[in-house]
């Protein structure tokens, strides 16, 4: 199987890892998941993650094909847009961002100028379908459950799978914000589980689960089938609704949801600037 070199970066204030996936033959490669720095104190936004991978794949001579977010994110601005203007690349995001832009449009009151047909992205990846990363093979699976259009995308031996999975310590992800459902996370994960057990999985997330000293990254699909805590192969699917929808109605709002899908739903740029030149974020009172 084709192994592409993954580089990880990590922002600490969001507990998130971004990727630089390339081809080591070609030079090609995708960013996956970037994070544009934003004080929810101040409003202010900065590039210092983003920046860190474009001087990396500048450093490394690498050509950028793909700018991808696996979906919607609730805990990070995106910084897509940023990196696609320094680095080129096509902006993607799931087919089904469509059903995300419906929701939030109408809790944010976005109005008929906000587009809900995903034209902010150059383009949607459907269920199934085959790119490229320079040469390496690559394939969009459609992994529902923490959102409606949650991919992950399997790029050689490497999977790149959000939200939808963590360090087998740490087990699965929630799944009660709009649109998401348990039951359908379940079925997602069984999928992923299809994949050669030495298939490499990198998460979007680590929060260091009790006695672990150290953010992790990286795990496998046969470690997740054989130890994740909340879902490992034969687990039975009514155990896992009952434990997920117990556990997530204990769990607090994060605490960049707000701003993050307001700017995430327009592919990581901000809101239209008003009269004055300012962008405004909206904070919809009583509603979530």
């Amino acid at each position: 199987m084709q192994r592409p070199e993954v580089k990880a970066f990590f922002d600490e204030s969001t507990n998130t890892f971004s990727y630089v996936v390339a081809d080591p033959a070609t030079r090609k490669a995708a960013v996956i998941d970037s994070v544009l720095d934003y004080d929810a104190v101040s409003g202010r936004t900065r590039r210092d993650s983003a920046n860190a991978m474009i001087d990396f794949v500048k450093a490394q001579g690498l050509e950028l094909e793909w700018v991808i977010d696996t979906h919607v994110h609730a805990d990070h601005l995106s910084a897509a847009p940023y990196v696609q203007s320094v680095l080129g690349g096509k902006l993607a995001i799931g087919e089904h961002i469509r059903e995300v832009q419906e929701t939030f449009g109408k809790i944010f009151n976005a109005g008929a100028a906000f587009q809900r047909d995903g034209s902010q992205f150059d383009h949607l990846f459907k269920d199934g379908e085959r790119y490229r990363v320079g040469g390496i093979e690559a394939v969009a699976m459609h992994t529902p459950g923490h959102t409606p259009a949650c991919m992950t995308h399997v790029i050689g031996d490497a999977a790149f799978v959000g939200d939808t999975l963590f360090m087998p310590d740490y087990g699965t992800a929630r799944c009660d914000f709009p649109g998401g459902d348990a039951r359908t996370l379940y079925r997602s994960i069984q999928r992923i589980f299809t994949l050669p057990d030495e298939t490499r999985v990198f998460l979007c997330h680590d929060y260091k689960a009790p006695g672990r000293d150290v953010f992790s990254h990286e795990t496998t699909v046969g470690d997740e089938c054989r130890a994740n805590i909340h879902v490992r192969a034969g687990s039975d699917e009514e155990d896992f609704v009952r434990m997920r929808s117990t556990r997530d109605a204990t769990l607090p709002m994060p605490r960049l949801l707000l701003p993050a899908v307001q700017v995430n739903m327009r592919a990581g740029r901000l809101p239209p600037s008003e009269d004055n030149g300012t962008s405004y974020l909206k904070i919809p009172l009583d509603t979530l």
